[in-house]
């Protein structure tokens, strides 16, 4: 029941990435708690500290549960970076726009958006869980040939 740690530290991991910022536009750090998603990313990384807590409790297996809070965190922080970099960029040219417009100059260009801290640390810790749910589909193979039994004695 000690690999059960293993999800513990996915969930707090997913704890901290949701405080951290996602994405960077520019300078400008988006992404975290108070955006829904960070909400989200933070509630399922304490169902997956509670989920690894009362296996290690109750010494019963939870990893099917853990594999779909997995695939759940890692399909909210994809969709979210994707939803963010698009949104962020419709933001940061309206903007622009506007300035132009004020200024009576040039509109500058869109700012790359880049993957923040909390990002990296949100995926990785979706992929510890996955792949620990994934260790209930493995299971060892049987040796595919006879063992010989000793007839000498």
């Amino acid at each position: 029941m000690r690999a059960y740690y293993i999800p513990v530290l996915g969930g707090v991991l997913l704890i901290v990435s949701a405080f951290l910022p996602w994405m960077l536009v520019g300078e400008i750090p988006v992404g975290g708690v108070p955006d829904p998603a960070g909400l989200w990313i933070l509630a399922i990384g304490i169902i997956a500290i509670v989920l690894a807590g009362l296996s290690i409790w109750t010494r019963k297996n939870s990893r099917h549960p853990l594999l779909l809070v997995g695939l759940l965190s890692f399909a909210i922080m994809f969709l979210a970076y994707q939803w963010m970099a698009r949104s962020a960029a419709e933001v940061a040219w309206a903007r622009s726009q506007a300035l132009a417009i004020v200024e009576n100059s040039a509109p500058q260009e869109q700012p790359d958006s880049a993957f923040a801290v909390g990002m990296y640390l949100g995926l990785a810790a979706s992929v510890v869980l996955i792949l620990f749910g994934l260790t209930i589909v493995v299971k060892p193979m049987p040796t595919p040939y006879a063992m010989s039994e000793d007839d000498d004695v």
